[in-house]
């Protein structure tokens, strides 16, 4: 995991993680609840949402001219990498066409037939990432990828954003999981379950010999 990236995921366990009692957007309940709009317009989580995703751009060879999503959640994506790419445009999915004006529905970039990737930053039951893929698509763009920032992994959310985005494939940054164990890695001192849910070495798996500050393994301890 690169550096940007794990800084990235402490900052979404510090300040997008909660427990609690939850009501989704699927309308079912659940014991967390990730808010990543606390990360992704935090000035530093500005910075690191843009290089990592763009990072991940990069290694998949995808080679868009724009990226977008539904709004509001992907907004601050977009802004993220565009300014961090400086030559990746950025275009905004609205829920409905406009009532007045041009009546348009993607907003910033438009260019029919340009290569596109489709970001979201949470990913549950996959509805607000499959609207913005047939948004695209319907006007005129390429989609080559689709990428979330956090996947909750239930609600069959993977299938469905899958489905429609196939062919271009379907990743996330991080799943749910991991934000979690990183949360209760912050929140040792204070979890009794903590040590229970990340009894291992945060780099390789091996048997944590030590908590503080980091689950680490002894060929890792620091």
């Amino acid at each position: 995991m690169s550096s940007a990236r794990q800084e990235l995921l402490r900052l979404l366990a510090s300040k997008s993680f909660r427990l609690g009692e939850f009501k989704l957007s699927s309308g079912a309940t659940s014991d967390y609840y990730i808010d990543c709009r606390t990360t992704t317009l935090d000035a530093r989580g500005s910075q690191l949402v843009g290089q990592v995703f763009l990072e991940e751009i990069r290694a998949r060879g995808w080679k868009p001219q724009a990226i977008g999503g539904l709004t509001m959640g992907a907004d601050p994506i977009v802004a993220a990498v565009t300014v961090t790419s400086g030559e990746i445009n950025g275009f905004l999915v609205r829920k409905a066409e406009k009532e007045h004006g041009t009546g348009q529905r993607i907003e910033g970039f438009r260019e029919k037939g340009a290569r596109v990737v489709i970001v979201d930053d949470v990913c549950t039951t996959g509805a607000s990432t499959v609207q913005a893929i047939e948004a695209a698509r319907e006007f005129g763009f390429e989609v080559v990828g689709v990428m979330c920032l956090v996947e909750r992994e239930e609600a069959k959310g993977r299938p469905g954003v899958e489905q429609a985005a196939a062919p271009a494939p379907f990743i996330a940054i991080f799943k749910a999981t991991d934000v979690r164990r990183e949360h209760s890695f912050q929140n040792a001192d204070t979890s009794p379950v903590a040590f229970a849910v990340a009894a291992s070495c945060e780099l390789c798996g091996r048997p944590a010999v030590t908590t503080t500050p980091r689950n680490r393994c002894a060929a890792h301890k620091v």
